[in-house]
């Protein structure tokens, strides 16, 4: 191992990992610092998105919506199916399969670009010198040309609900539940609160959402916010707003919760209990007290809009800074910042990062709300088409939700698009594209679109903008 190298990366989630590629493809001696250990107690690659995240959610996401969707929805079209039963042992070990296939590309992408992997721990220090310590104790001081810090987050945890094992988990406890729990309680009604919550109704749970907020989904768009909750209600999902959770405890195998609503104070028995009240950044043990970085008041690490912290040569990205906790965010930075170190002067455009929901249906969505362009006091059109009016939709016995596009009133340009429907993580980076290029609506709507599809109903809604929609009456004519 060498004690000095042009990069040196702290954090191989998606934000590290990348920033550590790009930097090797670059020509720049580069080395990967990762605390990560797997279910073997092996080191391992990918952070918390490949490990105990985006990825394994994903596939019981898709798992549970398998099975749901043969139990109820085949019937309806043709296909008679009996017996269908879920093995949940065999469903996690393939989203364990899923997982090592992943973190073990990731392993190759490092081997086949030259990133050397430091299995341990990693502290910055004064000067751009990174103190390593290895798994077995052993220490080393590296010097680093340039230093990227990328250690991730972890689960908010919080006092009324101490983490109890088997019991009282967060996000990667969820992950591991060996059968379907009866009664399943859920203390946040965000992302991932609705996600797991998702998985465990399909199965057969009895799920009880607890929400401290009034407001649900309070930064998705109103109307997608408010078909979303209704659609999650008549599924089955049980989300009670307003639910200020003061204590939890395990008693004769369960978990007896209590929450205040209102004035009222109320409780409910579950079996388990998932904590999903956010994410932290993590940066225990990750910098000296002489190293320069800053935190800001929340604990982020402070950059820049470039993502240079305050000491010279040191950037930070991903979850331990400001934006959204977005893998493909962290990413971008990452990217970014490797080719700045090597002279490019690229930009990550944080107006046109999409947000998902992977429920079903699914939320996605990208630039403002409406209410934050009401707010504004900016004139504003908007477009809207429901996959109930789309063809491809029909055919798939999938028609719930809309697409919903906002845009200026005086330029025309594309200010928010939200989906609310099947495939609106897909559908979303159309707008995405959209947007980045400054496109208008009237660009949207002129561009063809094959048919049958579910894009067919965002270019209805991008010419609903002005009221030429075909499939649909228009609210004004033209």
């Amino acid at each position: 191992m060498s004690d000095s190298y042009d990069v040196i990366v702290i954090g191989a989630g998606p934000a590290g990992y990348a920033a550590a590629i790009r930097a090797a493809q670059l020509g720049m001696s580069t080395a990967c610092i990762d605390k990560s250990l797997g279910k073997d107690g092996k080191p391992v690659l990918g952070g918390t998105c490949l490990n105990w995240g985006c990825i394994p959610s994903k596939a019981l996401l898709d798992a549970s919506h398998k099975y749901h969707d043969a139990k109820e929805n085949f019937a309806a079209v043709g296909v008679q199916v009996e017996g269908v039963r879920i093995d949940v042992p065999a469903m996690i070990a393939r989203k364990d399969e899923v997982v090592s296939g992943l973190t073990g590309g990731i392993t190759g992408l490092f081997k086949g670009n030259g990133v050397t992997h430091l299995a341990g721990t990693g502290k910055l220090l004064a000067d751009r010198k990174v103190e390593f310590t290895a798994h077995d104790g052993a220490v080393q001081v590296l010097q680093a040309g340039h230093v990227i810090l990328a250690p991730g987050s972890v689960p908010v945890e919080i006092p009324p609900t101490p983490l109890t094992e088997g019991y009282i988990v967060d996000s990667t406890g969820a992950l591991e539940f060996d059968a379907v729990p009866p009664r399943l309680g859920i203390i946040g009604a965000g992302v991932i609160g609705l996600e797991l919550g998702s998985v465990w109704n399909r199965l057969g749970s009895e799920v009880v959402v607890l929400e401290a907020l009034e407001e649900f989904l309070p930064m998705a768009d109103e109307r997608v916010a408010r078909d979303a909750l209704k659609t999650y209600k008549k599924q089955g999902l049980d989300v009670r707003l307003g639910c200020l959770v003061t204590g939890a405890e395990v008693a004769d195998g369960a978990v007896n919760v209590t929450y205040k609503s209102g004035d009222e104070q109320h409780s409910i028995t579950v079996d388990k209990l998932i904590v999903a009240v956010g994410r932290r950044p993590y940066t225990q043990n990750l910098l000296s007290n002489d190293c320069g970085v800053n935190l800001d008041e929340r604990g982020f690490l402070f950059v820049n809009d470039l993502c240079a912290t305050d000491a010279p040569g040191v950037y930070a990205v991903g979850d331990v800074v400001r934006g959204p906790m977005l893998a493909h965010k962290g990413t971008e930075e990452g990217v970014m910042v490797a080719e700045r170190i090597a002279g490019f002067k690229p930009l990550v455009n944080y107006d046109c990062i999409p947000s998902v929901i992977y429920t079903h249906p699914e939320v996605a969505w990208v630039g403002k709300t409406e209410q934050e362009v009401k707010a504004s006091g900016d004139a504003y059109n908007v477009g809207q088409f429901p996959f109930a009016a789309s063809g491809r939709a029909l055919a798939a016995n999938d028609t719930e939700g809309f697409v919903k596009i906002i845009a200026d009133a005086q330029t025309d340009r594309i200010l928010g698009v939200h989906v609310f429907g099947p495939q609106a993580s897909e559908l979303v980076a159309q707008a995405v594209i959209s947007m980045e290029f400054d496109a208008s609506a009237e660009d949207l709507g002129l561009t063809m679109f094959a048919h049958p599809t579910l894009s067919e109903a965002m270019h209805e809604a991008a010419l609903g903008v002005a009221g030429h929609a075909i499939h649909m009456v228009n609210r004004k004519k033209k």
